[in-house]
């Protein structure tokens, strides 16, 4: 006897996880980026000081070549680094670039404050143990889930690529809102360069390397600090200044507050005067009726027949200021 089977529906081909290859793909990115600032604010800065800067006679004309070709070489290094990611690089490479760098940063400074805060052989256990549980709880957030999805938030939020959102609204309100931000954080820097606090140079001390004089070794971090610094502050200025108006949320709201102020109607100048002469009036009048509310309650209370605030003679009498009874 013959029965019908129903077929069960053809499997679907399952898609490669593309975790692994993010992940990679942004530990790849974030030891290049890195090597690149090492080459730009490091080797430069350092072979120019020790082979140019002598031939040139001084800092005065030096720094201005040295800051030319540590920028021209920062931009070929980001073409190139572009030209390696290809057209079309993985989604949520620049977040994933910025999540690594900031664990290695994270990794190295905690480690290095362990190492200093108990020193000896306690330190060197402590650094381990720091840098180890960093590393850990990095690899563990990288290879799950939530990982790749902070990788792909980042860079949906904006702040890694250089793309405007609807440019031709909300012009007047976005540039303002840059001005703003620029007037603040150009204020700061130029405060950091007249107060003269910054150092000619970051220097760092490192755990266990003791010198043979005695005290820790110190590592040069970056060299002409005091320039590279305000250099680096003001160029992050600006990048947030721009990226800030086209960032999808605050830009609908720029757009949408822009939108509200083109619907009110300002008054004329005549107009304006006109008001304003009512309202300083009428707060003349307002002063003047509290002023005789306050005098007459004052008055009517502090007569004998009342009696809820001491009369004048009764206060001379004692020979103290007048003095409010209490309920």
């Amino acid at each position: 006897m013959a029965t019908a089977v129903e077929p069960s529906p053809p499997t679907q081909p399952r898609t490669p996880s593309t975790t692994g290859g993010l992940v990679l793909a942004s530990l790849l990115g974030a030891v290049y980026v890195l090597a690149s600032l090492a080459v730009v604010l490091y080797a430069i800065p350092t072979i120019w000081a020790e082979n140019v800067t002598p031939k040139l006679g001084g800092a005065m004309v030096s720094k201005p070549l040295l800051i030319q070709v540590a920028v021209a070489a920062l931009v070929g290094l980001w073409y190139f680094g572009t030209s390696l990611a290809g057209a079309h690089p993985p989604k949520g490479l620049r977040g994933g670039i910025f999540l690594m760098i900031s664990t290695l940063f994270t990794a190295f400074f905690l480690g290095r404050a362990a190492g200093l805060a108990f020193g000896g052989g306690a330190g060197q256990v402590a650094a381990v143990v720091v840098v180890g549980a960093v590393v850990f709880f990095a690899f563990r957030l990288f290879t799950g889930a939530r990982g790749p999805r902070w990788m792909v938030s980042l860079e949906e939020q904006g702040w890694f690529h250089g793309h405007t959102y609807k440019r031709v609204l909300g012009r007047l309100i976005r540039r303002l809102t840059i001005l703003g931000i620029l007037l603040v954080g150009f204020s700061g820097v130029y405060s950091l360069i007249s107060q003269g606090t910054l150092p000619d140079h970051w220097d760092i001390t490192i755990p266990f390397t003791e010198k043979p004089e005695g005290g820790l070794k110190t590592f040069r971090l970056l060299p002409d600090f005091k320039y590279t610094a305000p250099l680096l502050l003001a160029a992050l200025t600006l990048w947030v200044a721009y990226r800030a108006v086209n960032m999808p949320m605050f830009a609908e709201f720029l757009i949408a507050t822009e939108a509200e102020m083109n619907k009110v109607s300002w008054s004329s100048k005549k107009r304006l005067a006109q008001d304003t002469v009512v309202v300083l009036v009428c707060t003349i009048f307002m002063a003047l009726f509290l002023l005789s509310v306050d005098l007459f309650w004052g008055w009517l209370l502090s007569r004998e027949a009342v009696g809820v605030l001491p009369s004048r003679s009764q206060t001379e009498q004692k020979g103290g200021p007048v003095q409010a009874a209490r309920w």
